[in-house]
């Protein structure tokens, strides 16, 4: 099938006197994967609604491929909709399942029954072709075993599965997924994020995924714009994402579960003030303004604590997580901070140890007063 591009432009959106979209633009190429993320109620399932014609937008355009889809109706935009409680017909089998859109768009009324729908000319050769393409897309996606089964007898892996090759079976142009993953367990999210990988890869669709999850939106996508407020913050590949976030949102939430950050005076020559001690951070060089210092627990060491260049700290608590181990500081002029160290060398530490810090002054970031670092690609282009 021949993607489609996808180009949002301006799009606004009010619910009463709440703003839930302002002046949101991306354009999105034919055949990529863009995830939007963002925390509950930042207006991400909203947008896709707009895109799929489900909701109305308040100002902007939506064009797919050139075309605008403002006036189209859903059922005419050629793009498929998997939402996050799979919406299946309790009462229809997978098999059922999966051909009902070709069903309902390619046999009329009378087609459709049983046994007068059989002596109507053509009938049959259409009830066949539909047949084939859901014996094609249940093989995709290893379901050939289920297809005479009820969706109460599957798992919720199996349940979703079906409910993508209900919008796989048409072959849109265009994937539009909303938090398709956030019913499943643990286990089963790993799993069918990679069955979306791999479908997305074999058919080269565009596809437009939501989803609030951070490891989700790096596994699968080529790019993410980052949603707060309505606002489209930042729209990057994620290991730019991850590298450079433009402000000290996407940096939050992108770090979790723990960002280290600390309100500091403006720098000089890069020099930032903790306490009594002066730390050299590269993103610093050129402010003149105060801010935050803020870097990930991974970028940071716990040695000895004279050791030259350190800051003192005092060790709180300690969190093992398998492999590794958060470990909880506090330093001079109340600043606390954690750092992530393997498991064995946590394992030698104790509340109470009196240690040193040092920051990896290439990977910290200085966010100041204004708000931006004014880095990374934030203008959704493609």
């Amino acid at each position: 099938m021949a993607a489609l591009d996808l180009h949002i432009d301006d799009i606004g959106k009010r619910f009463g006197a709440i703003d839930v979209l302002r002046g949101i633009c991306l354009r999105v190429a034919a055949g990529e994967f863009v995830t939007l993320l963002g925390p509950s109620g930042c207006g991400k399932s909203t947008l896709l609604r707009i895109i799929a014609g489900l909701e109305r937008a308040d100002q902007g355009h939506v064009r797919a491929g050139g075309r605008g889809l403002d006036a189209v109706a859903p059922k005419d935009r050629d793009l498929a909709f998997v939402f996050q409680s799979y919406a299946l017909y309790p009462h229809l089998s997978v098999h059922d399942n999966i051909a009902a859109p070709l069903v309902m768009r390619e046999l009329s009324s009378l087609e459709r029954l049983p046994v007068i729908g059989a002596l109507l000319p053509g009938a049959i050769q259409r009830k066949r072709s539909i047949q084939e393409r859901v014996r094609q897309t249940s093989g995709l996606l290893k379901l050939d075993a289920l297809l005479e089964r009820r969706p109460s007898a599957l798992s919720g892996g199996q349940r979703q599965r079906v409910a993508l090759g209900r919008a796989m079976v048409r072959k849109p142009k265009i994937f539009l997924m909303d938090e398709p993953l956030a019913n499943l367990d643990a286990a089963l999210r790993i799993h069918t994020r990679g069955e979306i990988a791999r479908l997305h890869k074999e058919m080269e669709t565009t596809t437009i995924f939501v989803t609030h999850d951070q490891a989700e939106a790096a596994a699968l996508s080529d790019r993410v714009a980052v949603i707060f407020g309505g606002e489209l913050r930042q729209v990057a590949a994620p290991a730019d994402l991850y590298r450079e976030p433009v402000d000290l949102d996407v940096a939050r939430f992108l770090a979790q579960p723990f960002l280290n950050e600390l309100a500091v005076a403006a720098p000089i020559g890069g020099g930032l003030m903790i306490g009594g001690s002066r730390i050299i951070i590269r993103d610093a060089l050129g402010s003149g303004l105060a801010g935050t210092l803020a870097f990930r627990p991974e970028h940071a060491t716990l040695a000895e604590k004279d050791h030259p260049g350190a800051l003192p700290v005092r060790v709180t608590r300690i969190e093992h997580a398998g492999i590794d181990a958060h470990v909880f500081v506090d330093a001079e002029a109340g600043a606390q901070f954690v750092a992530r160290i393997s498991a064995e060398r946590a394992r030698s530490l104790r509340d109470g140890d009196n240690l040193g810090l040092t920051i990896d002054a290439e990977k910290a970031w200085f966010f100041p007063s204004n708000g931006s670092r004014q880095r990374g690609d934030h203008s959704g282009a493609a």
